[in-house]
């Protein structure tokens, strides 16, 4: 359930009809601060989209949320294949949480090209790995504003990690009309530098698709930033380099553009270390809030 955390059970199974036998205790310590999320699935049809599409949305709201008030919105976005943001699982949202403890509605969608709906979803990114992504985040985004009063869609900030961090660059760069400030981490800047046997299955080879791999090129837009953006990048990163990041920071700075930039010493992908963790989501909502 999206508001409650997971127990396990131990299961028999005789002639094919599992039964719980009990619970197993856990040891596992109770989290100070629990998610409150509402699923909801919403309407739209997305810019070059032939019809109206159905998508999974979660919001979170703060614990002393106001109806009465309107609130800036965040949107926590990854965005790409294999993996779903909008989940039944309270564990899932309690960065969330806290970061809706500030003041604002923390917003997220799943958007074309994520799993576990049909083979044309999935599909819909293939060869448009910037596009459809970012038409179906600002078009689901502007369907939950119209039904939901209190998100104020006039203050939007949006952050990610990974593929979410490139949507979370992508967002502030091509639609500075929706989004007002972006917090992105380890994202992907340019497609051609990207692993081999992700990128080709979406895009195909650079020679055989140069105008896909040109389309998702966050470098090419650097000129366009008029919005705050942080990057955050881990430099011992072995998944998204770190000289993805390094490549945008160079293209802003040649563009004139300001920008702010937040390397992690010897951290990988994933940040293990629990000070730079909490330091990093620090830095995040205080960047957010100040712009918002």
């Amino acid at each position: 359930a999206p508001n409650a955390l997971p127990v396990t059970h131990v299961l028999r199974v005789d002639a094919g009809v599992a039964t719980i036998v009990c619970p197993v205790p856990s040891s596992a310590e109770e989290p100070p601060l629990r998610a409150k999320v509402e699923l909801v699935t919403v309407e739209a049809q997305p810019e070059g989209a032939p019809a109206p599409l159905t998508f999974h949305a979660a919001l979170v709201r703060p614990r002393n949320f106001d109806p009465h008030r309107r609130y800036p919105v965040v949107v926590h976005v990854y965005g790409g294949p294999h993996a779903q943001i909008v989940r039944p699982d309270e564990r899932w949202f309690l960065l969330d949480q806290y970061i809706a403890e500030h003041g604002v509605v923390v917003v997220a969608i799943d958007n074309r090209g994520t799993p576990r709906r049909d083979p044309r979803w999935e599909r819909a990114i293939k060869g448009r790995l910037a596009e459809v992504p970012l038409a179906d985040q600002v078009a689901a985004l502007q369907a939950l504003g119209a039904r939901h009063p209190e998100l104020d869609l006039s203050r939007v900030g949006i952050y990610g990690w990974s593929f979410g961090g490139t949507m979370a660059a992508l967002a502030v760069l091509r639609r500075p009309d929706v989004y007002r400030c972006a917090v992105a981490g380890a994202p992907v800047t340019d497609w051609r530098n990207y692993d081999t046997h992700y990128t080709e299955r979406y895009l195909d080879t650079p020679d055989a698709a140069p105008g896909a791999y040109a389309a998702g090129d966050l470098t090419r837009d650097a000129a366009k930033l008029t919005r705050p953006l942080l990057l955050v990048h881990g430099t011992a990163d072995d998944n998204v380099y770190f000289f993805h990041s390094l490549e945008l920071a160079n293209a802003l700075l040649r563009a004139g553009r300001r920008f702010e930039f937040l390397p992690l010493p010897r951290v990988t992908h994933q940040i293990g270390d629990p000070v730079v963790r909490e330091r990093v989501w620090e830095r995040t909502v205080g960047f957010l809030l100040e712009n918002l």
